[in-house]
């Protein structure tokens, strides 16, 4: 079994050792599709390679590879020539020899050598949907032996520690770190991993709050969004990472937060200067030319005369709503305004998601179903994303009245794995239908060449991201992502806000709550036309 890494891949594999010798945490910040979780699975195995399997684990692997004594330090060429490849490219795995196997060390009773000492597993934690990945990455890719750790029988107990000591890596999500936090927080790890480490952004969450709990020699957050774009975000994950780099929240904010609000370009390039030996981030342009382009385009949908009719009664509720507030001076932030927004979107996409009962139909529907249907007649693969679940029922019917074979994966889904395989694996289903809370990221889907985003969303990384499902390393085809906007609907609306106002836009991604600091001028610009 083999894994070769792309020169950027080596380069980054070597900054991750690089931090590590010198006692630093990092953010691994490649652009999306780029190979995050197999170079973080090579610095675990490089950790690890060269230590004896543990005595009480009985592996149905081979022993760990990467060299016959300690391992080599690919920085300073020492003793690498069995993992540096002549092409510049870095072998993890060759064929089982004599020379580059490790025999297992077990205890002797005639021998006095000490045995040599384990480290302890490494913790990676991620969202749900990313855990089948790692798991299919580590047994692909690494000798590295896992435990996927759910808080069953362990959660309370003191004697876990044993059990933690027989793996080299634990994998667990964000909802299981939070809820058994009292017991991952005892063990000291190894490496803390952060996938998708957005996930800590909002330092008053408990979710960033159990994160800074866990203790670990070396820390590591991946995310394929540029960090940089929200300095809230930037200091949450920092003071994971490097706590010390940054300082309090409170000090940063006043040191770099408000002047770089401000347009200081001055403390802009200080801040930057400070965290860039800790970030390393790569662009598919810059490191993977040989990729496909990409092409986007969007698909205006005129709305259906019944629908539009609903949309316009909903939408004119909503300005008598927020007449009355303005009116009586309070604030548009209420249920009852954001109630109406989430109606507006879904009205936008088809009355039914609303109204069960709706006669009629929808105009984004029929332009869904008719571009599938050309490019199901010249044999291509579709994803079809979108943000409501009912939106993916509704084409899902269709589907099934025209007898098209799809794939669906949603949160409710209860055989993930086995959906996957049949989109990949058979030719026939050209549909693949996906929530984005549940397939957004973690998904290598190159077989498809279309990308549907069949509803904007206020965050357009959330986009990106699902179009990189397709359009990522191991691609050949150029793909196409259609995003399907309704005409004279908040959707329009949406995508002017993420072009014409970021920071706005940043709001809807950094709060809980995407109203918050909307004030009545900018409620009044959505519901315009």
């Amino acid at each position: 079994m083999k894994a070769k890494l792309r020169n950027y891949q080596e380069e980054g594999f070597n900054w991750m050792v690089h931090l590590s010798k010198h006692g630093f945490g990092g953010c691994l910040a490649d652009d999306m599709g780029l190979g995050k979780t197999l170079q973080t699975l090579t610095l675990l195995q490089y950790i690890y390679g060269s230590e004896p399997l543990h005595p009480g684990f009985h592996a149905d692997s081979e022993p760990p590879l990467l060299g016959t004594g300690a391992s080599p330090d690919p920085l300073e060429g020492a003793g690498g020539e069995d993992m540096i490849q002549p092409h510049g490219q870095l072998s993890l795995f060759d064929e089982l020899t004599e020379a580059n196997t490790l025999p297992i060390q077990a205890k002797s009773s005639g021998s006095s050598t000490p045995e040599t000492p384990r480290k302890p597993a490494s913790l990676i934690v991620m969202p749900t949907s990313l855990l089948h990945n790692w798991r299919k990455e580590t047994s692909r890719f690494t000798t590295l032996t896992v435990y996927e750790f759910t808080g069953h029988g362990l959660s309370g107990k003191a004697n876990f520690k044993p059990i933690f000591d027989r793996y080299n890596l634990i994998l667990t999500s964000y909802g299981l770190m939070r809820k058994h936090i009292a017991t991952l927080a005892q063990y000291h790890f190894e490496y803390i991993v952060l996938d998708e480490s957005q996930h800590i952004k909002n330092s008053d969450s408990q979710t960033f709050k159990s994160a800074t709990m866990l203790r670990s020699n070396h820390k590591l957050i991946l995310t394929g969004t540029p960090i940089e774009n929200s300095l809230k975000d930037l200091w949450s994950q920092f003071h994971f990472v490097q706590p010390e780099l940054l300082g309090a929240e409170n000090v940063f904010q006043k040191l770099f937060g408000i002047p770089i609000k401000q347009g200081n370009e001055r403390i802009e390039a200080k801040l930057q200067l400070l965290i860039s030996p800790f970030i390393l981030r790569r662009c598919k342009e810059e490191v993977a030319p040989e990729l496909p382009p990409l092409t986007e385009e969007i698909i205006f949908c005129e709305m259906a005369e019944l629908q539009k009719e609903a949309y316009e009664k909903e939408k004119n509720s909503l300005r008598n709503v927020l007449l009355q507030l303005k009116t009586s001076n309070e604030k548009a932030s209420n249920f009852t305004v954001l109630n109406g927004i989430n109606h507006l979107r879904q009205l936008a996409c088809h009355p039914r998601m609303v109204d069960k009962d709706f006669p009629g139909t929808s105009g984004k529907l029929q332009e869904v179903i008719s571009t599938f249907e050309t490019l199901r007649s010249e044999g291509h693969k579709v994803l079809i994303f979108s943000s409501f679940v009912k939106h993916l029922e509704l084409i899902a019917e269709v589907f099934e009245e025209h007898n098209w074979p799809y794939a669906l994966l949603t949160g409710r889904s209860t055989k993930r794995e086995e959906e996957i395989k049949r989109f990949t694996d058979t030719e026939k289903i050209q549909a693949f239908l996906i929530s984005l809370k549940a397939g957004g990221v973690g998904l290598n889907l190159t077989q498809a060449d279309y990308v549907f985003i069949i509803d904007p969303w206020w965050n357009p990384a959330a986009e990106l991201q699902a179009i990189s499902r397709a359009h990522r390393i191991g691609q050949n085809k150029q793909v196409f992502a259609y995003r399907f906007i309704t005409e004279g609907s908040i959707e329009e609306k949406i995508i002017q806000l993420q072009n014409e106002k970021k920071e706005l836009f940043e709001t809807f991604i950094t709060e809980n709550n995407p109203l918050k600091s909307l004030n009545d001028r900018e409620w009044a610009g959505l519901l315009e036309g």
